[in-house]
């Protein structure tokens, strides 16, 4: 395995030259555009110690040697160049990103799952990040990705959803699906009929756009007991089903319409305010 080599430190270097040897020819701003080109064209200079340009030193090795480099920078704290990371990204390198998925580096999870992206072949892994406690931002973006294709990723959320593992994330993913499955209008209709959150859940049928979910939506908004916010969001999720609900009700006496009555009063139009 070849050593890691911080090739974006000898940029830095080289960069400090160069600054100090054109000073006051660019402004700040200027910079902030010469750099990034001047970062690029480094890519295809020859470096001594790498005995390569770094381009040519991360193209040189097998698809297990990227990824191997990628995990040793990480392990001896050694500054990721942008090099490597456009190396692993261009050839895929999915099987090795798959084995860093599973590690217990957070660094290498999170930068794995960029370089992984939305690559079906990593859709079991990112299940499986799901379940541990990792980032929130990274668990964002990974449900984002299985949102994103939601159709290949129906089977796994499905059975994570049937084993009781996060439901309500699977429904979310669930509901992107764009493939007419009984299984899904069933899971996401029953959910509806029985789970607190009604809004978030009238959501979820919506977002699937299947019309067959419209008589539990009307069954749901006729009930007396549901409040202003929830009558208005099952309102909206019936109309985006292409539904329609007129009939007349009275939220006069609901908390949450007087908070929005009030809010509506305190937003007075400045020039009648001073009037």
């Amino acid at each position: 395995m070849k050593k890691p080599i911080d090739f974006d430190g000898l940029f830095e270097e080289k960069l400090a030259e160069y600054m100090k040897s054109n000073a006051g020819k660019y402004t700040e701003k200027q910079w902030e555009s010469v750099i990034p080109k001047l970062y690029k064209q480094f890519g295809d200079i020859f470096v001594a110690s790498a005995g390569a340009t770094p381009k040519g030193y991360y193209r040189s090795m097998t698809d297990e040697e990227l990824v191997g480099s990628l995990k040793q920078h990480i392990e001896e704290d050694v500054p990721v160049s942008d090099f490597l990371l456009r190396e692993i990204e261009s050839r895929g390198c999915i099987e090795g990103l798959l084995s860093l998925l599973k590690s217990g580096d957070e660094r290498l999870v999170t930068l794995a799952a960029n370089l992984a992206g939305s690559s079906e072949k990593a859709f079991p892994a990112y299940f499986g990040l799901l379940e541990r406690d990792i980032d929130s931002e990274l668990k964002d973006e990974i449900i984002e990705r299985l949102k994103g294709n939601a159709d290949a990723a129906k089977e796994l959320a499905l059975g994570y959803f049937e084993k009781g593992v996060l439901r309500e994330v699977m429904l979310e993913i669930l509901s992107r699906v764009k493939g007419r499955d009984e299984r899904v209008l069933e899971v996401l209709i029953k959910e509806f009929r029985t789970g607190e959150d009604i809004p978030l859940h009238a959501g979820y049928l919506a977002a699937y756009g299947d019309e067959r979910a419209l008589p539990a939506l009307l069954e749901v908004i006729d009930r007396e007991d549901i409040n202003y916010l929830e009558f208005q969001e099952l309102k909206c999720a019936i109309e985006t089903l292409g539904g329609e609900y007129a009939n007349e009700r009275d939220f006069s006496q609901d908390s949450y319409y007087i908070q929005i009555e009030a809010q509506s009063a305190l937003s007075v139009d400045p020039e009648k305010k001073d009037s």
